[in-house]
């Protein structure tokens, strides 16, 4: 058999693992190995025989999951694989899968497993579909034909709340809502079997029992038969979606509820102006109903005049405000509005559709009219007109001049009347276009400007260019005509729109530096825990701002010193976190010097204090120095709030503290330092003032004392456990998971 073995091109190990009633050693040793895996490894085959297991495994990571494996081997075989590092006779990694089935005919004293070996190359297609399975963002599923889970991705448990133990060997139907049809599900199936496809949206319900919604498509997977064998599901979450798609449909019904409520005719046409939408006050104003307007081009209701002048508006795609329309009353009679359309464009330039507003304008225009007639009303609506009031004659030539265009331009009655308008208010440049406009109109009787409101420059009398927004409208008296123009000065709204555009641009900036400020915070702390044989240490920090001034940090000084820190700058805006940045590069830059934790505050508040003097903060800090080989503590502190030490053996709290003064009161502070031992078991909570004094809706705080209880409840769990336990206690506590101070824990746990 041992021939046979030499002879495989696979790298194969036979391991023998001894019974506690057995004469052979109970740990795995190393029986028998082929020639290929002897060349893989660097040793002779003999040197590899009875060799421990563990020798071969290059971390204790290795040793746990083939004792996960061995474990699970007669149950579940697929669980019987696993990636690793060996390690050669050269102390050189190889990055394998190890695979282990047991060997047939088993003694009773011992029991012999095949251990194969196979080298991961980077370029392995198949681990890298495997990675991209289990690290997609979307959740992914796969079952048999008759519907029994046989695998589930990362995605799919966090989105689900259930474990991939829970989920194996499960129907899908366990994730059901009961909100969605059978109807619904049969016509899925139902197409799975006809066409191997089927996509759609699905409502589940997660372990907590909360509701969510995925799209999902689900793909036949079919042998070399063609026969189908098993399903593969992917979902995508579209939860927020579907609430903001809700929120959308309630926001168009009230919208549609307010619009049949107005006394204004609102409206919305197709791109090429068939209306799709009307309002009831249409019935109002051109005596036809909602479902005589709809389908039918906007042009049907114009009068013969307008249809010919309205048209290229639509054409445009540009918005019109308070244009003049004359429409066709369904009794016969013209009806004036005034009309304000916007275009809706979708983000490729598209014209989706137009949606706008008319109000009825008839009588206002009638009762101008009966004003024209009577000079002296005319001249009481002049003179009162907040906007400067201009008429001109078919010459071009100005007949009147109320007092606001006598301030707005500079010019008096007197003065203006019998000037020609482009001369008088026109700048120079626009004098040849506005003399071509009137000729044009007098001629076809068609103005590019008139019965429309529209911006331009004007010019005062010191030579001076403002923006206007005119309104003229042509009046025809026996066979000329006159014309009213509407000028309203517009400066003061123009500077406000570009200040306007001005702050977007600042706050956009502004924003963009908050980002930038987030991305530099974040990369200052350690972003993963310290982990050793001795001890571990991690920390977070959940700033109550964009950025905070909340600072921590673990390092080693040496190969037997780590150096911890915790500080609380006063504030948690952009201020306090520039000084936590200075804070933490003055800290690293004392790492390579043999400074004790009270020398290194006394350097830290000297170089602080002239710039905390001058903005008015300051630092609360707690420096802590750990012997690691013999468990001894020195530590310092700036008025930082005490850290807890727990004794494992005693269960009780210890507060480490020594006196010394904030950072940033007085230069040449003498800080105290203390010392103390930790026995294996101990745990260290540093922590900033924002955890205690978190407050709920009846402005109680957090307090101490819960933290302990949370301590001592979760007293043999990881550091990371104890930090998400805390959290979650205040979470639970507040009732809420933002805080008005910035929170920052650190533990340190001694193995």
């Amino acid at each position: 058999m041992y021939h046979i073995l030499d002879n495989l091109s696979f790298n194969m190990i036979i391991i023998r693992i001894g019974h506690p009633d057995g004469t052979a050693p109970p740990f795995p040793r190393i029986l028998q190995v082929n020639r290929p895996v002897a060349d893989l490894l660097g040793f002779s085959e003999k040197e590899l025989i009875d060799l421990p297991l563990a020798r071969l495994f290059a971390t204790k990571k290795e040793m746990t999951l083939w004792q996960a494996a061995i474990a699970k081997m007669d149950n579940s075989p697929a669980d019987n694989c696993f990636e690793g590092e060996i390690i050669t006779q050269a102390q050189h990694r190889i990055h394998v899968l190890f695979s282990i089935s047991p060997l047939p005919s088993q003694q009773s004293k011992n029991t012999d497993i095949i251990l194969l070996i196979q080298a991961i190359k980077p370029d392995n297609d198949l681990f890298m579909m495997h990675r991209v399975v289990e690290q997609s963002a979307s959740a992914m599923m796969i079952t048999d034909r008759t519907g029994r889970i046989g695998y589930v991705n990362p995605k799919l448990t966090e989105l689900s709340g259930y474990t991939a133990d829970e989920l194996l060997g499960q129907n899908p139907k366990m994730l059901q809502s009961g909100n969605m049809s059978s109807e619904h599900y049969q016509t899925m199936w139902e197409m799975l079997l006809n066409t191997g496809e089927w996509r759609g949206e699905i409502q589940d319900q997660k372990k907590s029992g909360e509701l969510y919604w995925v799209y999902e498509s689900i793909s036949a997977i079919k042998n070399s038969a063609g026969e189908i064998t098993h399903f593969l599901a992917v979902e995508e979450d579209i939860t927020r979606r579907k609430e903001v798609e809700s929120a959308l449909t309630e926001s168009e019904e009230r919208f549609r509820q307010m619009a049949e409520m107005t006394g204004e005719w609102l409206w919305e046409q197709d791109p090429n102006g068939y209306y799709l939408y009307s309002s009831n006050a249409v019935k109002q104003i051109l005596g036809f109903s909602q479902k005589q307007i709809i389908g039918k081009h906007y042009t049907e209701f114009l009068t013969a005049q307008d249809k010919a002048t309205q048209t290229p508006y639509i054409a445009s795609q540009q918005p019109f405000y308070a244009l003049i329309n004359h429409y066709q009353h369904k009794d016969g009679h013209e009806v004036l509005t005034e009309s304000t359309g916007l275009p809706i464009i979708n983000a490729r330039g598209e014209l989706l559709k137009w949606r706008g507003v008319d109000r009825d304008i008839t009588a206002r225009i009638h009762f101008q009219e009966a004003l024209i007639e009577s000079e002296k009303r005319t001249r009481q609506i002049i003179e009162s007109s907040i906007n400067a009031i201009v008429i001109m004659d078919s010459y071009g030539i100005i007949t009147d001049w109320n007092q606001r265009a006598e301030k707005m331009f500079g010019w008096s009655h007197d003065e203006a009347i019998g000037q020609r308008l482009d001369e008088l208010i026109i700048p120079p440049r626009l004098h040849n276009a506005h003399r071509r406009g009137l000729l044009t109109f007098l001629q076809t009787g068609v103005g590019s400007i008139l019965n429309r409101q529209s911006e331009q420059v004007a010019l005062r009398r010191d030579g001076t260019e403002f923006p206007v927004e005119l309104s003229v409208s042509p009046l025809k008296l026996g066979n000329a005509y006159i014309f009213s123009g509407f000028i309203h000065d517009i400066s003061g709204r123009k500077a406000a729109e570009r200040q306007i555009r001005q702050a977007q641009v600042n706050l956009a900036i502004a924003q963009n530096e908050i980002r930038i400020a987030q991305q530099i915070q974040a990369t200052l702390s350690p972003s993963v825990p310290i982990k050793s044989d001795g001890f571990e240490v991690t920390g977070f920090c959940l700033p109550a701002d964009k950025v905070g001034g909340d600072y921590f940090d673990y390092f080693f000084r040496n190969e037997t010193q780590l150096d911890m820190v915790i500080a609380d700058v006063s504030g948690h805006s952009i201020g306090p976190a520039l000084f936590m940045v200075e804070t933490r590069s003055a800290i690293r830059a004392q790492t390579n010097l043999l400074a004790t934790p009270a020398e290194t505050l006394g350097v830290l508040n000297n170089f602080l204090f002239d710039d905390l003097d001058k903005s008015d903060y300051f630092i609360t800090l707690f420096y802590l120095q750990v012997d690691i080989n013999k468990r001894h503590l020195r530590f310092a502190n700036a008025g930082h709030p005490r850290p807890l030490l727990l004794s494992r053996v005693q269960r009780e709290f210890k507060g480490l503290d020594a006196e010394g003064l904030i950072l940033g009161v007085r230069k040449d502070v003498v800080f105290e330092e203390k010392t103390t031992t930790l026995a294996k078991g101990d745990l260290i909570l540093f922590y900033t003032d924002g955890l205690i004094e978190a407050e709920n809706a009846n402005k109680e705080f957090f307090g101490l004392e819960r933290v302990k209880a949370v301590l001592l409840q979760n007293a043999q769990e990881t550091p990371q456990t104890i930090i998400d336990s805390l959290f979650a206690a205040l979470q639970q506590f507040c009732q809420r998971t933002s805080f008005d101070d910035d929170i920052t824990l650190m533990i340190f746990k001694c193995g």
